[in-house]
């Protein structure tokens, strides 16, 4: 399954998916004030993946077919209804975020109709690097690397590699733009005027 090579799904291991399947029932079930008072849950099914770091934030619901493929790097977030299935690997970098209802689709059936019918099915390894961010409703292929910095506009169906610091969107999706210096300068200047205003309600505040 992991070399991409056709596999039969009836014919795996069933103990990842079992253990993946009730953690994230658990998780899902349980609701916004456990989840914030009580990390039984999230620890529970942070075991279940590849690697799972401690500020992992996950907003339920979410799905994993495997859990065990999947790769989270640091101070990652997903808003709600994250589905990933992770027949392959499934890698995030660091400082990666994601709109609501973004489905990552590690698996694929044959293209040819009668070997198709076969039920086997064929995977490939999908790669997010650092930084990146993934907007709403956007599904994400087999196969598929999308590089640091880059920016996966809302509603977007990936099916080819994206590469690094460029804003694309989609169907299917395509580079608009490189993301520049005048970005860079754009938000700086923004953040600059919001830490203006930060600091000038904080010190009204303190009087």
């Amino acid at each position: 399954m992991l070399a991409g090579k056709l596999f039969s799904p009836a014919g795996l291991g069933r103990d990842e998916w079992k253990r993946v399947h009730a953690a994230q029932k658990a998780f899902n079930d349980a609701d916004d004030s456990t989840l914030r008072d009580d990390c039984q849950a999230m620890t529970a099914l942070k075991k279940c993946f590849g690697a799972a770091p401690d500020d992992l934030k996950l907003t339920p619901p979410v799905y994993f077919d495997q859990g065990v493929h999947v790769f989270f790097g640091e101070h990652f977030y997903a808003n709600t209804d994250l589905t990933i299935l992770d027949e392959n690997e499934v890698r995030f970098g660091d400082h990666v975020m994601l709109g609501p209802h973004v489905s990552i689709y590690a698996v694929s059936h044959p293209i040819d109709p009668e070997i198709r019918g076969t039920d086997l099915e064929i995977s490939a390894p999908v790669t997010i690097g650092d930084n990146v961010w993934i907007g709403g409703n956007v599904v994400i292929n087999c196969g598929v690397t999308i590089g640091e910095g880059s920016v996966i506009g809302s509603g977007s169906v990936v099916t080819h590699d994206i590469p690094a610091r460029v804003v694309a969107a989609g169907n299917p999706c395509r580079v608009i733009r490189e993301i520049g210096e005048a970005d860079r300068k754009l938000w700086e200047a923004e953040y600059e005027d919001y830490r203006r205003q930060f600091e000038a309600s904080s010190e009204k505040h303190d009087e």
